[in-house]
């Protein structure tokens, strides 16, 4: 199957004859830039991966690794999500599978198996991929989804990270560059620069160096503060060629720290506009190319929710159909957070029968009861202990000195958060979760494995009928 390059004109994805292209799909999140509330470990990846190898040893624990990106993404859930009617995959990856950090500007071939291996089998499909740098070296943004160990974010201030960002996106701008099925590259995830200044400087950086090499590829610029910042831009974009940018446009009401349950009335449905529209401000006023790179709601769990389970997500349902209908409005591109995971959030999950589900039931219900994870997080359980941490700091350290960035993004409840529950408590689990693999065989690890695959998965039936309703609505 063959297709043409996608490029920006005006305010418009086209292919190649001109014709107006709208990508509407999904985010592989947690396949090669793993995440805690996908997968179900505690922590950053980078943490998990160094334990397991400490209990199994480097061989099987590279073996359950490969085997776990082989299984999540196989032939099977492209042609899923092609029967969905949906057009464009948008993969996320951890730059650690390219280079290492004792090892640096030395290109890893073997990070190309599996990134290759899921855009061929889109292709395969008719399915359009962007390439989503998730994870930097010396982390773009303070948070465990760029395989932060910390909660600083440490490539605003060191050039040699910098440098090595643009060497990686030159290695893969002339890997990619004569493949047509690869919509664009989707540079940064969710950078967070304090100073704003940064990350322009940056971009400028990426944007010239990747057109040396490609001119044809479109390349997705996020706002800053996690997607919803331009106003720092400037004039820019008068000098970057065929970009779009990326927004990332979460509703409160699809969470579960939501201020009211969502009913679609016009005063919660002019909420969600607004807050897509002021989110695509600046670009709008200059007449760009704008696309919604993650969105979507998270959804109730019977084990943890109980009876409440299928009227919170009715809610949640409510809320994507009415985000749909202001993106169609618009004539959006969108890529929705995600296509799996192991419960909450993906257009698939896997099973609770399969083997990975069975061996980590118990320790996923002590992490969900911890709030160890900041997606969407639960504090119901520990309140009690945070709360009295939370008020005692607020006590002693005044309103105005409490805004550490990125504010408003996170509030200071949620910055305590983060240090106390989101990295130090997680941190002590993750020896526990490498534990479970203890004197495990080779077979096993496998097994345990291929929990991921399309066959050992349950599909959203709910979530998937809005986007499919959709699509056929397009048609």
């Amino acid at each position: 199957m063959s297709t043409s390059f996608l490029r920006v004109e005006g305010t418009k994805l086209v292919d190649g004859d001109g014709k107006e292209t709208i990508l509407r799909g999904a985010g592989l999140g947690g396949w090669m830039n793993m995440e805690n509330f996908i997968s179900g470990y505690p922590g950053r990846e980078f943490h998990i991966r160094e334990a397991l190898a400490r209990v199994v040893g480097q061989e099987k624990s590279e073996l359950f690794f490969d085997k776990f990106l082989e299984y999540f993404f196989q032939a099977e859930d492209a042609k899923f999500f092609k029967s969905l009617g949906l057009n464009c995959i948008r993969l996320a990856f951890n730059y650690r599978h390219f280079e290492d950090d004792m090892d640096p500007r030395v290109l890893k071939e073997s990070g190309f198996k599996h990134l290759d291996r899921a855009i061929e089998l889109c292709a395969q499909q008719g399915i359009y991929t962007v390439l989503d740098l998730h994870t930097a070296p010396g982390g773009q943004n303070q948070d465990w989804h760029s395989d932060n160990p910390g909660h600083y974010a440490f490539l605003w201030d060191h050039k040699d990270f910098q440098d090595r960002l643009v060497w990686l996106w030159e290695k893969l701008a002339e890997h990619y560059k004569e493949n047509p099925w690869v919509a664009g590259f989707n540079v940064l995830n969710e950078p967070c620069d304090p100073q704003h200044v940064r990350l322009v400087a940056l971009y400028n950086r990426l944007h010239d160096s990747i057109r040396k090499i490609d001119t044809r590829h479109v390349i997705f610029l996020d706002g800053n503060t996690f997607a919803s910042d331009f106003t720092h831009f400037g004039d820019a974009y008068k000098n970057w060629t065929n970009t779009a940018y990326s927004i990332h446009d979460y509703s409160t009401y699809g969470f579960p720290q939501a201020p009211e349950r969502y009913v679609g009335n016009e005063e919660q449905k002019g909420r969600l506009k607004r807050s897509f529209e002021r989110k695509q401000e600046w670009m709008v006023e200059r007449g760009l190319c704008v696309w919604n790179g993650e969105w979507g709601p998270v959804y109730a769990r019977r084990q943890y929710d109980g009876e409440a389970t299928d009227s919170i997500n009715e809610s949640r349902y409510r809320v994507l159909k009415d985000q749909l209908e202001i993106y169609d409005q618009a004539k959006l591109s969108w890529s929705i957070w995600l296509y799996k995971d192991i419960g909450f959030q993906g257009m698939t999950f896997v099973s609770p029968d399969t083997p990975y589900m069975k061996l980590f039931e118990k320790f996923l219900a002590k992490k969900q009861r911890m709030a160890v994870d900041a997606w969407g997080t639960d504090d119901s359980h520990v309140k009690h202990i945070f709360d009295p941490l939370t008020d005692w700091i607020a006590e002693n350290i005044e309103e105005k000195y409490r805004r550490i960035y990125p504010w408003p993004v996170w509030s200071f409840k949620g910055r305590v958060a983060q240090l106390s529950r989101f990295i130090l408590v997680a941190e002590y689990l993750v020896e526990e979760w490498a534990e479970h693999f203890r004197d495990k065989t080779e077979k096993e690890i496998v097994e345990i494995a291929k929990s991921f695959s399309f066959e050992n998965c349950v599909k959203r039936e709910g979530l998937n009928k809005v986007l499919t309703d959709h699509a056929a609505s397009r048609q």
